[in-house]
């Protein structure tokens, strides 16, 4: 028998998505072109530069994210292999935030 030890975790029940083709797809997509154009990527010259204009392309996705992206519960219907079981196992977590249910 093996017995693998499960950490106790917090379990998201929402997500923040953009519909495909939607407005807010399309606005998301130009905010981060038109902030992208306007780093200067061109004179990296060492690692500690590449890193820092990494983060600043992180940071800007990022704040394009939750500026259109709206938040939605996950529920049964959000992946094709969600079952009765698996909603019943969230409800469950839901009411008691404990893993082991």
């Amino acid at each position: 028998m093996v017995t693998i030890p499960i950490i106790e975790e917090h379990i998201e029940t929402t997500k923040h998505t953009i519909a495909k083709n939607s407005k807010e797809e399309d606005k998301f997509i130009k905010e981060i072109m038109a902030s992208f154009s306007k780093m200067d990527a061109l004179t990296v010259l060492n690692i500690d530069e590449l890193e820092e204009i990494v983060l600043k392309f992180a940071n800007i996705v990022e704040r394009a994210w939750f500026k259109f992206s709206k938040p939605v519960r996950i529920t049964k219907h959000s992946k094709s292999w969600w079952n009765d079981k698996c909603s019943q196992d969230l409800a469950k977590y839901c009411s008691f935030r404990n893993v082991e249910n």
